[in-house]
C-alpha cells in the first residue's frame, strides 16, 4: 500500500546542541550530498560568500546564531529527510523544546574542545524523558581537543547515555589522518582539502595486515589498533532494536566546516533511524498508519518573507495523508478550514503540494487561527499533549516610542507573541503590557523584529517579577479566592488565552502567597 512505502521513506529527525557546536553548519552539509544545496555556507567566514540556508532572519546573519527553528526537506538514496535545525542559544530554548515534540529522532553535536556543555544536557534530559533515539556526533576533529575516550567517558556521565563509536578518529587536530569507520569497516582519509567534497574511502577488511600502514604510518596504524581494541573491549556491540528504545546511542566523529565524516553518519542514519512514530494524543494512541489524517503546530513563524505580511503555521503530520484543499477540522475553535496552498520547505524555498506523508512538516497559510499545540484532525475531537508554555524568567514592561504607531505596535506584539518568541501578560489593574521570555536575547529580537517588519518601535522598562504562576483556585465562587484577587490585585494578570497569571516579585513572597491560600493552586507552566 502506498501511504506504508511512504511512511517508511520517511525521517523526521532535530539537531541539538550549545551554541558555536556546530549545528547549522552540519545542517548545511548534510544538505550538500541530499544534492539540495550546491555550496554551503558556513555560519561565520569571510572565505566562503554565502549565508548558511537555514538561517534566513536577518539577524541570524549578523549574529552568526540561528534564533528560529527552520525546516529542510530533502531526498537522500530514496528516503525523505526532515531536518529540524533548532537554535541553541538558551534564550531560545523554548523553541528548541517545542520543536523537540515533532521529531522522531535526534542528533547531538558535541564540540571536541569544549566537551558536553550546559545546553547540551538540558536538551539531552528532554530527549531521554520522551525516549527519543539519539545519535551523537563529535564535531570540529579537525583541531585540537579531547582525546576520544575521555569524550565518550563525559557524554556517558554528564548525559546519562549509554554510548558505542560507529567510527573512530585517526589522531585529531594537527596529527587529524582521517576516521576508521567501524559500520562500514572502512577508512577515510583527510586531506584537508575543502575542494575533494566527498573524500574517497579506502575499504579495509582487516586491520592486522600491512595495507593500513601504507595509507596512515606505522605509528598511526598502530595507536588505531590499540585504540579500536580498547574500544571494542569496552563498549557493547551496537544493536538496533537497544538504539530504537533510546537505550543505546551510536557515536561518530568527523569535521562538518570540512565536510569530513558527514557523509558516514548519514549512511547510517537512513540504515538505522526509526520512521514516524505513534503520538499519544489524550484519547488514545494514534499511529501513522491510520487512514485518517491529523497533525500539531508546534511553531507559527511570522513573515518570513519581509516583503509582505505572512505567517506560517508548521504542522507535522501524524497520521494518515494531508491532502490540498480537503477540509479539516481544527479542534480548539470546531471549525472546518481548507488550506489552498500548503508549503513544503527547502530552508527558504517554499514549494506548494498536493500531498503530505506521516513524518512531513507541512507550512499552512494562517491568519491569525492558529496557537502553537493546536491539532488539526478529518472530524474526530483529540488534542495531541505535551508543548507547554514555560514560566518565564525575565520580565519587562513594553512601552510604545512611537505614537503615531501604536496600532502597528499592537499587531505586531499580537503577532510575535502567536509565534511563541516570548509572553504577553496584561496588568488586571490598569492594562499594561509586560513581556516575560526564556532569555535576554529575545528582548532585542523583539524590538529588531518590530522595528523592521512592523514598523513600530518600542522600548523596555524594568518590573520587579521573580515568577509568573497560573492560577488554578478549587472553587472559583469560594471567599478565600475572592479575598485572593483583591489582596494581589495589583500582581494579577492576564495572559494571552485569557487564564489568570500571579506574578509574584520574590521566591518569599510566592511561598507565603501559597501557604496563605492553600486551597488555590500555583502552577509553573500554562498547561494543567
Amino acid at each position: 500500500m502506498k501511504i506504508n512505502k511512504e511512511i517508511n521513506r520517511r525521517r523526521t529527525f532535530g539537531i541539538v546542541s550549545h551554541p558555536d557546536a556546530g549545528k547549522t553548519t552540519l545542517t548545511e552539509k548534510l544538505l550538500l550530498f541530499g544534492g539540495a544545496i550546491q555550496e554551503a555556507g558556513a555560519v561565520k567566514s569571510n572565505k566562503i560568500k554565502k549565508t548558511a540556508t537555514s538561517d534566513f532572519m536577518e539577524i541570524e546573519r549578523q549574529r552568526g546564531i540561528s534564533v528560529a527553528t527552520s525546516v529542510l526537506g530533502f531526498e537522500y538514496k530514496n528516503i525523505k529527510i526532515n531536518i529540524l535545525d533548532t537554535p541553541g542559544h538558551k534564550d531560545f530554548a523554548e523553541d528548541t523544546f517545542r520543536t523537540l515534540t515533532a521529531v522522531d529522532s535526534v542528533i547531538v553535536v558535541i564540540d571536541v574542545a569544549k566537551g558536553v556543555e550546559e545546553q547540551t544536557e538540558k536538551l539531552v534530559k528532554v530527549c531521554r524523558m520522551r525516549n527519543i533515539p539519539i545519535i551523537v556526533f563529535i564535531n570540529k576533529m579537525d583541531r585540537e581537543g579531547k582525546d576520544a575516550f575521555e569524550l565518550l567517558d563525559e557524554i556517558e556521565q554528564k548525559l546519562g547515555l549509554h554510548v558505542t563509536p560507529l567510527s573512530f578518529p585517526i589522531g585529531m587536530g594537527y596529527d587529524f589522518k582521517g576516521i576508521y569507520n567501524i559500520w562500514e569497516k572502512n577508512v577515510n582519509l583527510f586531506t584537508g582539502d575543502p575542494k575533494k567534497d566527498i573524500e574517497e574511502t579506502v575499504k579495509v577488511s582487516d586491520l592486522s595486515t600491512g595495507e593500513i600502514d601504507e595509507l596512515i604510518g606505522t605509528d598511526s596504524a598502530d595507536t588505531l589498533r590499540e585504540e579500536l581494541e580498547l574500544a571494542q573491549g569496552v563498549y557493547p556491540e551496537f544493536d538496533i532494536d537497544q538504539y530504537k528504545r533510546g537505550e543505546l546511542q551510536p557515536v561518530f566523529f568527523g569535521s562538518a566546516l570540512n565536510n569530513f565524516g558527514v557523509r558516514e553518519l548519514l549512511d547510517c542514519f537512513i540504515q538505522i533511524a526509526p520512521p514516524p512514530r505513534p503520538k499519544q494524543s489524550d484519547i488514545r494512541e494514534i499511529k501513522p498508519e491510520e487512514d485518517k489524517f491529523t497533525g500539531f503546530v508546534f511553531k507559527i513563524h511570522a513573515n518570513m518573507d519581509p516583503r509582505h505580511r505572512d505567517r506560517l503555521a508548521f504542522v507535522k503530520v501524524v497520521s494518515g495523508k494531508f491532502e490540498r484543499n480537503k477540509p479539516y477540522l481544527h479542534v480548539r475553535s470546531n471549525k472546518n478550514l481548507k488550506f489552498s496552498s500548503p508549503n513544503a520547505f527547502f530552508a527558504e524555498r517554499k514549494e506548494i503540494v498536493d500531498e503530505m506523508f506521516p513524518g512531513d512538516i507541512v507550512g499552512l497559510h494562517d491568519t491569525g487561527t492558529f496557537k502553537i499545540g493546536d491539532t488539526l484532525t478529518e472530524g474526530e475531537i483529540l488534542q495531541y499533549k505535551g508543548i507547554p508554555n514555560f514560566s518565564p524568567e525575565h520580565f519587562r514592561y513594553i512601552n510604545n516610542a512611537d505614537p503615531m504607531k501604536s496600532k502597528q505596535l499592537n499587531k505586531g506584539i499580537e503577532q510575535l507573541m502567536d509565534e511563541g518568541v516570548a509572553q504577553l501578560f496584561t496588568l488586571e489593574l490598569n492594562n499594561r503590557k509586560i513581556i516575560g521570555t526564556v532569555g535576554a536575547l529575545q528582548y532585542e529580537v523583539i524590538q529588531y523584529r518590530l522595528e523592521h517588519e512592523y514598523g513600530a518601535k518600542c522600548s523596555y522598562e524594568n518590573i520587579n517579577v521573580h515568577k509568573a504562576c497560573w492560577i488554578e483556585p478549587k472553587d472559583p465562587k469560594s471567599e478565600e479566592f475572592k479575598e485572593f484577587k483583591r489582596v494581589k490585585s495589583k500582581f494579577l494578570a492576564k495572559d494571552k488565552s485569557d487564564q489568570l497569571v500571579f506574578l509574584a516579585d520574590s521566591e518569599f513572597s510566592l511561598q507565603m502567597t501559597q501557604q496563605k491560600y492553600p486551597n488555590i493552586r500555583f502552577h509553573f507552566t500554562s498547561e494543567f
